[in-house]
């Protein structure tokens, strides 16, 4: 049986980097990708637009309060994401590691889904 995983991908706060730097980068994150289609580990990635993009909504009594901007003020952010499933974490592990050499140097954070 498998589980699932999420692969957090931790951007600094900031301008994306010029396409020249960037191009490369997302050639070799799509290789990757193709690589756990292939072997059945990839379920869905997905990138996200800037934190400042964000709405937090927070229920309080009868009333739910929004905030725009990020949850929490930060240097960093997640910037994007990838759902595996993987037979164990040491598996899940392995994925993280390809992924933060094609994402260096970024942070990559694992964590198993809650099934």
């Amino acid at each position: 049986m498998t589980q699932k995983y999420l692969l957090s991908i931790y951007q600094p706060d900031g301008e994306a980097p010029p396409p020249e730097v960037l191009g490369p980068i997302m050639t070799k994150l799509g290789a990757l990708n193709e690589e756990m289609q292939a072997k059945g580990a990839w379920v869905f990635a997905a990138g996200l637009h800037p934190p400042s993009t964000a709405t937090v909504l927070r229920a309080k009594d009868d009333d739910v309060l929004m905030t725009d901007g990020p949850f929490a003020e930060g240097k960093e952010h997640i910037g994007g994401f990838t759902v595996i499933q993987a037979a164990d974490l040491d598996e899940a592990l392995e994925w993280g590691r390809r992924l933060a050499g094609v994402l260096s140097p970024l942070s990559i954070e694992v964590r198993p889904v809650a099934s």
